[in-house]
């Protein structure tokens, strides 16, 4: 008699933490799609085969704030080129990133050197995030992400339901979606910092605009533990039907 109410009480609780998950499961997909629908609907977003954008702001350490542009080509979640320009304390500073699937390469002035697989890490998640939160919903609905519904939280003045998204490198992050607008405007993840200790940063997505018919955040507020990191500007944005492959070569 006592097995047999164990195994009920097993059968009961396991089939109610299964239904539970599906539903928070199916919550967050639904989330996605009316994001996908809002930033400007499925056909549209898979028919770019690549984004290219320029950016300028401003990148605080400590009480110094340092100028800076940055012009970027990106073709799906690995495939990365980015060009940086700033000025760090009177000093003109010029780097290039690239990444190219399972390898990366970074240039400073004249010099390029091969990417650690620490640091190819690194970068990729850095970029899987940004290119996520910013447009970019449609893998979201692959199995190599998991997500589920986190409630709902504000932001700002507004209401926005929160999804936890786990990538298939296994690190989770948070992505959270105005309910009126359905628009993505925050993402919250820990990321590695230039010295290899690790941040929560939150990220705001500000003043969408249309792009070809693709909704883009023109605006974004970058805080690390609280404190302002970065405060940047879109001042283009186009979407590619094709790419160059050698974009992401390394660089020369």
């Amino acid at each position: 008699m006592r097995n047999i109410l164990s195994a009920t009480l097993v059968a009961v609780f396991t089939c109610g933490f299964s239904v539970s998950a599906q539903s928070a499961e199916d919550d967050a997909k639904s989330v996605i799609e009316k994001a996908i629908k809002a930033l400007g609907g499925e056909e549209k977003l898979s028919a770019a085969k690549g984004l290219t954008w320029k950016t300028k702001g401003a990148i605080r350490f400590g009480d110094n704030e340092n100028n800076y542009t940055a012009e970027a080509t990106a073709s799906g979640l690995d495939r990365i080129h980015d060009e940086f320009e700033g000025d760090f304390g009177g000093n003109q500073f010029k780097a290039v990133l690239v990444i190219d699937g399972d390898k990366g390469w970074r240039k400073f002035g004249d010099t390029s050197m091969e990417l650690s697989a620490e640091d190819l890490d690194t970068e990729k998640r850095r970029f899987y995030l940004q290119i996520i939160s910013t447009g970019n919903l449609l893998p979201l609905k692959t199995k190599d992400f998991k997500v589920e519904s986190a409630g709902e939280e504000k932001v700002g003045d507004a209401e926005a339901s929160v999804i936890k998204v786990t990538a298939p490198d296994g690190k989770d992050f948070k992505l959270f979606f105005d309910k009126m607008s359905n628009l993505p405007v925050k993402l919250v993840a820990t990321v590695r910092g230039f010295m290899g200790e690790d941040f929560t940063q939150e990220s705001l997505y500000l003043d969408f605009k249309d792009f070809d018919g693709i909704k883009r955040a023109t605006k974004h507020v970058v805080k690390r533990d609280g404190m302002t990191f970065i405060e940047a500007k879109i001042t283009d944005f186009k979407v590619l039907d094709k790419v160059d492959p050698e974009t992401f070569a390394e660089p020369k």
